[in-house]
């Protein structure tokens, strides 16, 4: 059976459906439900704006649809160099440098593998071991070349190679609604984008915002304990009850371990972990560095945060958090864990 599940939830309207008049308004792009409430500076001309900006990056780059920039760049994987906006680029970029920092723990290139398992899809499977190689053989973060002649290009060097941005995407379309708001002078509002939760101001009266981190052994609304934020912050969290399934009693999650540590065995990470949750203000930074997180594990993973200015918390499979102390000093228990 496949669940999908928020990872992050803020205590206020929290429905899916979207919902008329000045309040909030949620619609289904990237691939979930996008959920953006502005309070009392709501109205229609800037939902609309902000709800375009998201299908126009849904466009981008969306590895599910074959009209998007992203599924050009695939196309051309091993034939010649795809022309690519400067947008798309920059998420490259960027992508490429926590592929290095991370050792390959964050990688844009595992489309092939995202595939093979069919995580998050109505045919998910635990792939062959020769069907795992083969598609390790086309991961590899090394072999995607970008530049900004021409223009800007993307190339991936071999047939079959494929880029898949879900681990930074919402991220970065988080940054770009944030923008917008600030331009536009929005002095509060929430953006969620299927767990990808960006806080912009302040609350009306000063209280801090409340965030609640899901507990990952149980279902969507239950919570692991809830995080006190007063000023603008992304917070990101990625997991084992994200998209997952489950086989001869083994629940098989959609991060995959990717380093050279982990052995490049192309299967789900395994490393004492439930989830990690990022607090930073760049919001795609936050995405891909829960992801890398997760995947190096505690020691590792709270040094590479720290190391990016994020504040990081871990729910073990003990039942224990730990974390950054500015994390952790924003923290308070509600669920059936423990701070050692």
């Amino acid at each position: 059976m496949v669940f999908a599940a928020l990872a992050l939830s803020i205590f206020l309207n929290s429905g899916c459906k979207k919902i008329a008049g000045p309040g909030a308004q949620a619609e289904y792009v990237l691939g979930t439900y996008c959920r953006i409430d502005l309070f009392e500076n709501g109205n229609g001309e800037l939902y609309n704006r902000l709800f375009s900006r998201l299908a126009e990056l849904d466009r981008l780059l969306s590895a599910n649809r074959d009209d998007s920039e992203l599924a050009q760049v695939n196309r051309n994987a091993g034939l010649e160099p795809a022309s690519v906006s400067p947008e798309l680029l920059a998420v490259l970029e960027r992508s490429l440098y926590f592929a290095e920092i991370s050792g390959g723990a964050f990688d844009p290139t595992v489309g092939p593998l995202v595939k093979l398992w069919g995580i998050g899809t109505e045919t998910p499977r635990i792939p062959p071991e020769e069907e795992i190689r083969v598609a390790l053989d086309l991961v590899n973060w090394r072999d995607l070349e970008i530049t900004r002649q021409n223009g800007g290009t993307a190339f991936l060097k071999r047939r079959g190679m494929a880029l898949d941005l879900g681990a930074i995407a919402k991220g970065y379309a988080a940054d770009e609604l944030a923008e917008i708001l600030r331009k536009a002078g929005i002095p509060r509002a929430i953006i969620d984008l299927g767990g990808n939760a960006y806080v912009w101001g302040t609350k009306n009266g000063g209280d801090p915002w409340s965030i609640g981190v899901q507990d990952p052994m149980q279902e969507r609304g239950n919570y692991a304990g809830i995080l006190k934020l007063g000023n603008s912050a992304s917070i990101v969290s990625s997991g084992i009850y994200e998209r997952y399934f489950t086989e001869n009693g083994r629940r098989w999650h959609h991060i995959m371990d990717l380093t050279e540590a982990g052995g490049r065995r192309g299967y789900p990470a395994e490393n004492g972990l439930f989830s990690t949750t990022v607090i930073l203000t760049s919001s795609m930074d936050a995405d891909a560095l829960s992801t890398a997180c997760f995947v190096l594990g505690y020691e590792k993973g709270l040094a590479l945060a720290r190391a990016n200015g994020a504040e990081i918390l871990f729910i073990f499979e003990d039942k224990t958090i730990r974390g950054s102390p500015g994390a952790l000093e924003a923290f308070s228990l509600t669920g059936d864990y423990r701070i050692p």
